[in-house]
């Protein structure tokens, strides 16, 4: 049976992802559809803690869906790890008669729903992060769209590398996960990727393969760099010495977690929208939405934050068989 909820609030906490606004319009078009007022909470928690909050109804989100970044802006907030600021963000809920939060970000923003449960205001987690990193999920929002972002960029950088017949070593971002690096290095054609959960080995795997690939007829090289495995730079310098072939370095930052979001991140993050919405509604606590091959459901955010993911290993042991 449905719980009663009058108001609910939508926080997005820690890094932006495009399909946060989606997320967002989501959240505020299923909370209007069932008499539910909506308010936004702007930069994560930390404008829970100080007031930062607007009110939202159903055209206050006309035409986000296809909008980067997010609407609510983001921030991470060191003083939810102290009892004061817990408290203060518990004490705003009650005041403003919040039935229930959704928060949508990664491991940080769980831990912070988390903690908010247990001081009585019911809170559901949505993964948002273009790393893809959390555990529990399959897929996060974001994900998609920075790898198109990064393939389309890499693309370009490939015509210039074949002019000129050099190697690019691209470093891709992913924290300490190696999920967008073998995506990304997958779909271009990478002749190699360093990623942080899979020991390399250098010569082998990288000069071997580049001076094999050289006396058949390969003229160009891309190496995939994850931001975990280590410094681009060095990567670089090393095949520079060992195969003396002209090497550059791109990295590109920032600009991955920018951009319209894919289909991909709209639709999905729709779903989990409406489906923390749901769970709220149901008197449901504690919890965050995941996707578990492709079925969008929920579980117990303690449950969540202690599983982990290992990369695929299926598209693994494809891209190391292709890329000769």
């Amino acid at each position: 049976m449905d719980k009663q909820i009058r108001r609910i609030g939508v926080l997005t906490s820690g890094g932006d992802a495009p399909g946060m606004n989606a997320l967002i319009r989501s959240v505020v078009r299923s909370a209007s559809a069932n008499d539910i007022s909506v308010l936004g909470i702007r930069r994560g928690y930390s404008g829970l803690i100080n007031g930062d909050i607007i009110e939202m109804g159903a055209r206050s989100v006309d035409g986000i869906i296809r909008k980067g970044g997010t609407m609510l802006y983001t921030a991470r907030c060191k003083e939810m790890l102290t009892e004061e600021g817990l408290q203060k963000a518990a004490d705003t809920c009650r005041y403003l008669g919040i039935d229930g939060l959704i928060c949508c970000g990664g491991d940080g923003t769980f831990r912070g729903a988390q903690a908010l449960s247990r001081k009585g205001v019911p809170c559901i987690g949505v993964p948002g992060t273009i790393d893809n990193d959390i555990g529990c999920s399959d897929y996060t929002i974001g994900f998609d769209t920075a790898c198109n972002t990064a393939i389309e960029c890499i693309d370009k950088l490939r015509d210039t590398m074949q002019s000129h017949e050099r190697c690019s070593v691209v470093e891709v971002m992913g924290r300490r996960a190696g999920h967008l690096a073998l995506q990304v290095g997958c779909a271009v054609g990478a002749t190699a990727i360093c990623l942080p959960e899979r020991q390399l080995d250098f010569d082998t795997e990288i000069v071997e393969r580049m001076r094999i690939g050289r006396i058949k007829g390969r003229n160009h090289h891309i190496i995939i760099v994850a931001e975990g495995y280590g410094s681009a730079q060095e990567v670089a310098d090393q095949i520079h010495e060992a195969t003396g072939i002209d090497t550059r370095v791109t990295i590109l930052g920032h600009i991955q977690r920018g951009g319209s979001p894919s289909a991909m991140d709209r639709v999905m993050a729709t779903r989990m929208g409406y489906a923390a919405v749901r769970a709220l509604m149901e008197g449901k606590t504690n919890r965050v939405v995941v996707s578990d091959n492709n079925i969008v459901t929920d579980i117990d955010i303690e449950e969540g934050l202690a599983q982990s993911k290992d990369l695929n290993q299926c598209l693994f042991e494809a891209q190391q068989t292709v890329a000769i």
